[in-house]
Parts: C-alpha cells; sequence; structure tokens
C-alpha cells in the first residue's frame, strides 16, 4: 500500500515558485526551481536559501542524556560544549555505519540530533533502544521543527538584517537561540555546501514568514531558492560524504576515511567499540580502499557504481559523480585501492559503459572556500 509523501510547511510556497518536485526519503521536496547551474553557482558566489525540513530532529534529555549519547554514537559527546555542536555517526555492533549526525548542545542536559532524512526512523529507533537503563528520555521531534538554510558569502549580512542574534561571535559547528525576522529560533552555523552559512531550526508555522523575510533581505545582493539538486553538486565540490553513496552498513568509519569521529579514548562502552577497534587495526595494517576524488579529462559523467578501471584491472567504485559548475567538468567521488590513490596516479580511468574514460586522481575536497 503506498502512502502519500509528507509536506514540509513550505511546500505551497515551492509550488508558487514554480519548483519541480520530487520524491525524496518520503518527503516531496523541491528539487530544483528553475537552473540547477545557477542556484549551483549562486551559493558558491552569493547565496541560496534551502528549504531542509526533511531532516530529522531527535531530542535526547535528561540527567544521563549525554552518557546515553556516548554510549549510543562514536564519538566524544561529553566533550561538547553548551551552544556547540559536533559532527558524528552512530554505528551497528559490528561497526557498520546506521548514519552520520550532527549533535548540537542545547543546555545543560539538554541535546538535539540530527539524522537524514532517509535514515532518521533507523536513527531514532536504535536510540530508543540503546537508552534502557539510562535515566534519559528520547523524543522525535520530526513534527516540531521547519529548517531553513541559507548558504554562500553573502549569507551572513543577509541572516544579520532580520535577527537580534551576535552571528560575528557564532563560530563554525556551534547555535545559538535568537530570533529571526521577530520570530524564535535556534541557529546554526552549519551547512553542506563548502560555503559559510546558516541553519534555522524554527517552527513549522514560523517558516513561511521567514523564508520570506530572507527573500526580501537577500533581493539586492543575489540570493534566490535552490532545490536538492544544487545540493548534491556543492556537497560534492566540497568532499563531503552523502548517506547511502560514500557511507553505508557495509563501510565501518574507518574504511570511509573518517576514523577521526571515533574516540576510543572516550570512558566506557560504546556500541560497536570492539568491532571498531578491529577495524583501525584493519587499516593500519592493510589499508582499505580510499576515498579519492576523480576529475575527468573528457565530457562523460560517471555515476554511482559505475567500476574504477587501471591496466584493464578493476580498482574501485564510483559512489558519486556528477557535472561540476565550479570546475567546469565532471567530477567523481570514489573508493579506490590503496596503489592508485596517491594524487596524479596514472593510467586511472573510469569504464562508462564500456569505454574507459581516462581521469585525474586527486586529494578531497575539489573545492575549498576563501577563508
Amino acid at each position: 500500500m503506498s502512502t502519500a509523501p509528507r509536506l514540509t510547511a513550505l511546500d505551497t510556497l515551492h509550488r508558487s515558485l514554480g519548483a519541480t518536485m520530487t520524491d525524496f526519503a518520503g518527503w516531496d521536496m523541491p528539487l530544483r526551481y528553475a537552473s540547477e547551474r545557477d542556484e549551483h553557482n549562486a551559493v558558491r558566489t552569493k547565496a541560496g536559501l534551502f528549504d531542509l525540513s526533511h531532516m530529522g530532529e531527535i531530542t535526547v534529555t535528561g540527567p544521563q542524556a549525554v552518557d546515553l549519547l556516548d554510549y549510543a554514537l562514536v564519538g566524544n559527546i561529553s566533550t561538547v560544549g553548551n551552544g556547540r555542536a559536533r559532527y558524528t555517526m552512530i554505528c551497528q555492533e559490528d561497526g557498520g555505519i546506521l548514519d552520520d549526525l550532527i549533535v548540537y548542545r542545547l543546555g545543560e542536559t539538554e541535546y538535539m540530533v540530527v539524522a537524514n532524512a532517509s535514515n532518521a526512523q533507523i536513527v531514532l529507533d536504535a536510540l530508543v533502544a540503546r537508552a534502557e537503563g539510562f535515566d534519559a528520555e528520547v523524543r522525535d521531534d520530526r513534527d516540531a521543527y521547519a529548517l531553513i538554510a541559507v548558504q554562500g558569502p553573502e549569507s551572513p549580512g543577509i541572516l544579520k538584517s532580520i535577527t537580534d542574534a551576535d552571528l560575528d561571535g557564532l563560530k563554525y559547528y556551534a547555535g545559538l537561540p535568537g530570533t529571526v525576522a521577530g520570530v524564535p529560533a535556534l541557529i546554526a552555523r552549519t551547512g553542506y555546501t563548502g560555503e559559510d552559512g546558516f541553519e534555522l531550526f524554527l517552527k513549522p508555522e514560523h517558516a513561511e514568514g521567514v523564508w520570506t523575510a530572507l527573500t526580501e533581505a537577500g533581493a539586492g545582493v543575489g540570493l534566490i531558492p535552490c532545490g536538492l539538486s544544487c545540493r548534491d553538486t556543492l556537497r560534492l565540490e566540497a568532499g563531503m560524504p552523502l548517506y547511502g553513496h560514500e557511507l553505508t552498513t557495509a563501510l565501518t568509519p574507518f574504511d570511509a576515511g573518517l576514523g577521526r569521529v571515533v574516540k576510543f579514548e572516550k570512558p566506557g562502552d560504546f556500541v560497536g567499540r570492539k568491532a571498531l577497534e578491529a577495524a583501525a587495526e584493519r587499516a593500519e595494517t592493510a589499508p582499505p580502499r580510499k576515498l579519492v576524488g576523480l576529475i575527468a579529462e573528457g565530457r562523460r559523467v560517471p555515476r554511482a557504481g559505475f567500476p574504477v578501471v587501471s591496466g584493464g584491472e578493476v580498482v574501485g567504485e564510483i559512489t558519486s559523480g556528477a557535472p561540476s559548475p565550479t570546475l567546469g567538468k565532471p567530477i567523481a567521488i570514489a573508493y579506490v585501492d590503496a596503489a592508485h590513490a596517491a594524487p596524479g596516479t596514472a593510467g586511472v580511468g573510469v569504464d562508462i559503459r564500456g569505454t574507459h574514460e581516462p581521469y585525474e586522481v586527486v586529494a578531497l575536497p575539489f573545492y575549498k572556500r576563501q577563508k
């Protein structure tokens, strides 16, 4: 029995703007409004406005909230200061990645875990199961929030004009309460585009007013609405992993080159610890495939699942690929054998429907903004 996709609080507004809508993780979301390239370039050079209300907010509260999170996740959440955020992961007992997350510390004993839309229920169920025996409450707050992001070099100036918050004092990966366009919001300096920007958590009934205020505030500096399509090319250029592509339950954080998020030094046990210790050891002695960037010499675009080849042998697999508006060439992220992972490795190509197209191996990210 099919169920209709969920609608965000901004659904009517997206349709009035002529958005092309798509079903994404059970939500009807804007894919693009006009030109994906124009939306991408606006974020790189000016600013873009995104509806991210499909993301999964889970609140964890109580005297042992931090103990639960330290047990349930691979990061050391006890070292996250009030008003700060941390990128981390939740793993299975065998070390496979269930999801990558951002955890915000909202108060002394209050945390907000933000999961990917496609994994929100999985993460919620895992946290509820792992909460047994802890004096902590796990609450599904997905319906309590709309989430709007403004990203790009002009975003601080745009947001400053409609908020009372001290944006200059707000560090990267931090969040503070404030008002935006006269309504309360949690203002976070995080993002998934490689640019400076902000994510605004607010009540769904306030979303349309805040979106409109941001649109008006950014009209003079080139702010435009942006869909999920350009969000993917932006994160790809910035070398940021996407769950289901670079991250899966078949991979541990060490396989993904993100072993740094696993904190063995934190006190006590955590889910997946033994398996992850073994994975860390394997990565030292026999490095797994490495995540690298690939830049096309030609014009053909590689897609997820295409083989990476060298000397007639398969040496890896594409996880994400797309034309890069910033570089003007097709790019891809791939897992490749360690012997072929060094930047500049000769003779590497991608098998695109039977033809071995030449590609240059580069270090990630493809794009890094000027500070």
